[in-house]
């Protein structure tokens, strides 16, 4: 059984860079997929992860500059992120909205401080040690809805893909990052009570980003991050 896991574990890192790698490129608005990089930021990195999460490329992603455009989002309405081709490795999903400062535009904020808010997730799911499963896996894009009661602004909304293939060990994580620029159309005025820094909102060691997904097999698995605002 040890070593059967074991092989799984070293299968999963023995694959094609070129196939196992991914990358967050467009907006989806209004059920549309834009056109690459016309509303997210393009990193220069290519499609390689993000691995420490005290960088200041963890906010967007190394060498993310401002896109060109800047989407209009009606409160209430689903807004997402489309990738270039299907996620291979297994993981979990977080995404977070961050509020422009005034003075500032979605194009010009740098994501500084604790200004983020989590939005969306999608988890592992576990069955007490028998399994776990991740229901990213072969996902093309991910979309959540804009919650209704924000207040009208420009806003960074930010997605991570944390692959846990290669996680048993300290900073083996691998984090798939894109940030989009929006501007959300309100009558709201309600924004959260408690933000977190990116980078800051992890060490690293929390249980959902260092743990081994084979052997054992996690009877549980803790989200990273906070809950998510509703």
């Amino acid at each position: 059984m040890k070593f059967f896991a074991a092989a799984l574990a070293l299968a999963a890192t023995v694959v094609s860079p070129v196939a196992a790698h991914y990358r967050w490129t467009s907006l989806i608005v209004n059920g549309t997929t834009t056109t690459a990089y016309q509303y997210v930021r393009q990193n220069t990195n290519y499609n390689s992860p993000v691995t420490d999460v005290t960088s200041s490329d963890f906010t967007c992603n190394q060498g993310a500059t401002a896109a060109p455009g800047i989407a209009w989002v009606k409160a209430g309405t689903p807004v997402g992120f489309a990738l270039d081709q299907p996620i291979y490795h297994a993981g979990v999903l977080n995404a977070y909205m961050a509020k422009v400062p005034s003075g500032q535009t979605a194009a010009t904020f740098n994501g500084a401080g604790a200004v983020w808010f989590k939005v969306g997730q999608i988890s592992a799911v576990t069955n007490g040690g028998s399994s776990i499963t991740f229901p990213t896996d072969n996902l093309a894009q991910y979309t959540f809805t804009i919650p209704s009661k924000l207040p009208a602004g420009d806003y960074l909304i930010r997605i991570e893909h944390i692959a846990l293939h290669a996680a048993s060990s300290f900073g083996g994580a691998q984090f798939y990052i894109a940030c989009g620029q929006i501007h959300v159309i309100s009558s709201g005025s309600t924004l959260p009570s408690s933000y977190v820094s990116i980078p800051g909102v992890y060490n690293g060691h929390e249980p959902g980003i260092l743990i081994n997904i084979y052997y054992p097999i996690p009877a549980t698995y803790t989200q990273p991050g906070p809950a998510v605002w509703s």
